[in-house]
């Protein structure tokens, strides 16, 4: 018998795992996930479990910093997670199989006030380090002013990157034209692959707020709509390009934020085409759920409704407030990171004095 995510992978989706827990990426890869994503959010859960309080305190023991930790931590899950997925890489001739990397959040930070040109070269830095040696690491550019201006030169340098943060057309557009860019600066795009993740329920959270005057019928759609619109447009530029792999579009922040909505909402409405990123819990109510995908991510929901949601919801001012929060989510989680393994130094040490 077909489980619910057999029927999303077969119409089409490659699945993806929102997070690098090591027991949840096994469970995911029989349930057909093939890639997996990560971020400090995801990291910070794990420390709190104190699976790995082991591998922290033998790390403090050689002196190394809270910062060196983080990396140390997150560079070892994501490598965990990229040996579960090699195989997929490998079959797939670098198409899918993927585990992405995120890089330093505090080079967005409001704080620190980094100049544009040194936030650029700082990406471009990371993503050579975090990168080197890797063949199924994708790193994770997000699609502010610095990180669009990174990004066609770390493409040129043959790294493979996973564009975040997108909540409208032109960081679409910015984002694609420059990892083409790029792309076109390599000796060969034999192994040129890009994917741009756009967020989803974050826009259906802003209309609830910002745009309470959208009908019942077009609140909690402009997500699914704009993403769905965003797809449409990559599908058209790559395909005159020949290229032997895909630039996808990956459909994130998937997991349901409103009371009532059905886990599998987004799912869903994404199905048949592209990547799913999904959080754990997400994919293992859908699992659940019994029910049985089919390609929807072409539909789109009668013309009235779309004249409602271009005509109410200014996307220049969508994407000013959810980057402005996006940068806030990104540096945040990873100065809490930082705090709770400061914490754990002191706990950790104190327990085995």
């Amino acid at each position: 018998m077909t489980t619910p995510l057999q029927s999303l992978v077969a119409c089409g989706t490659k699945l993806w795992l929102d997070s690098v827990d090591p027991d949840e990426v096994k469970r995911n890869r029989q349930f057909g996930a093939t890639g997996a994503t990560s971020n400090p959010i995801i990291i910070a859960d794990l420390i709190k479990t104190g699976r790995f309080d082991g591998q922290m305190l033998d790390l403090i023991r050689k002196g190394h910093s809270d910062e060196d930790i983080a990396w140390a931590l997150t560079d070892t899950l994501v490598r965990e997670a990229q040996a579960v997925f090699e195989p997929v890489w490998a079959e797939t001739k670098g198409n899918d199989g993927w585990v992405s990397f995120e890089l330093d959040p505090l080079i967005e930070d409001p704080a620190l006030a980094l100049p544009l040109a040194e936030r650029i070269r700082r990406y471009i830095e990371l993503a050579q380090h975090w990168s080197a040696g890797h063949c199924n690491r994708m790193i994770k550019i997000p699609a502010t002013e610095a990180g669009l201006g990174a990004l066609e030169e770390i493409v040129a340098h043959g790294i493979t990157v996973n564009v975040t943060l997108i909540f409208s057309q032109r960081q679409y557009f910015a984002a694609r034209d420059a990892c083409w860019r790029g792309a076109q600066r390599r000796q060969s795009l034999a192994q040129f692959k890009s994917v741009y993740s756009i967020f989803v329920s974050r826009l259906d959270v802003y209309t609830e707020k910002h745009v309470p005057t959208l009908s019942a019928e077009a609140q909690g759609l402009v997500g699914i709509v704009n993403a769905k619109r965003i797809w449409k447009l990559n599908q058209e530029f790559w395909a005159d390009k020949q290229l032997p792999l895909q630039q996808e579009i990956v459909f994130a922040s998937t997991g349901t934020k409103k009371p009532g909505d059905p886990p599998w909402k987004y799912v869903e409405a994404f199905a048949g085409s592209d990547i799913e990123t999904n959080p754990p819990a997400t994919n293992a109510a859908v699992q659940e759920s019994g029910r049985t995908f089919t390609k929807r991510v072409h539909e789109l929901p009668p013309a009235h409704i779309l004249a409602e949601i271009d005509e109410k919801v200014d996307m220049h001012q969508l994407e000013q407030v959810l980057m402005d929060e996006g940068i806030a989510k990104f540096a945040d989680p990873h100065k809490a990171l930082l705090q709770l393994i400061a914490h754990k130094r002191e706990t950790l040490t104190v327990a085995v004095s």
